[in-house]
């Protein structure tokens, strides 16, 4: 899974670039909307970090010609606050959205989670089918909601780690939710019913875990 990453703002390419490169992905890189373009074009890319503000082409630009042309996933980065700005990158074809300033790692996991979508996983006899966004138990649709789906998703992205709960509130629920902690031990007691208690793990004063997962 090839990722270019888009910025004009050289400390951040090398964050990124160090993050995505530990996890395995091959990474381009590029400084301006132009150079963007041409990467895209010149190399096979499954997955686009976009900043909004750039010199020579907007990321806004840029993501409306990538989507032209390809079903390739935009991650969109930027210092703009206002919900309207969210709404008009995620009108022109921008997958997901995240404000600056940002934790890398955050920004890893929103992108591990939109080159998941289009991935059917295995947990024992559970299958995860996310473009189809649904959750199967033995064959049998459990009819997970889209919360349920995406808990599912954010423990199969992170197998064998520890997730606190603010953790799952900020990859699931995004850094600006504002809400009691304990709606992420409703929302896995909930989930843990649909796809049987021995799969998702309680870690006693530190958070949850996925059990015996395989993809």
């Amino acid at each position: 899974m090839n990722v270019l990453i888009v910025d004009d703002e050289k400390d951040m390419l090398k964050i990124l670039k160090a993050y995505f490169e530990r996890e395995g992905y091959p990474v381009f890189l590029a400084e301006d909307g132009e150079q963007a373009i041409d990467i895209f074009y010149s190399n096979k890319i499954d997955l686009v970090v976009l900043d909004w503000m750039m010199p020579h082409i907007s990321g806004l630009s840029v993501c409306k010609e990538i989507k032209k042309n390809s079903h390739v996933k935009v991650l969109m980065l930027t210092a703009k606050s206002e919900d309207e700005d969210e709404l008009i990158a995620l009108d022109i074809g921008a997958d997901d959205y995240i404000k600056k300033p940002f934790h890398p790692g955050i920004l890893l996991m929103r992108a591990k989670k939109l080159m998941q979508e289009d991935k059917v996983a295995y947990i024992g006899d559970i299958k995860v089918d996310f473009q189809a966004k649904k959750i199967y138990k033995a064959e049998q649709d459990v009819r997970a909601t889209k919360k349920e789906l995406d808990l599912i998703g954010c423990f199969l992205r992170n197998k064998g780690q520890i997730l606190t709960r603010k953790d799952l509130l900020d990859l699931v629920w995004g850094m600006d939710y504002v809400g009691d902690e304990r709606t992420v031990d409703t929302h896995v007691r909930r989930l843990r019913e649909k796809i049987g208690s021995n799969l998702i793990r309680t870690h006693r004063g530190l958070g949850y875990s996925l059990e015996n997962a395989y993809e």
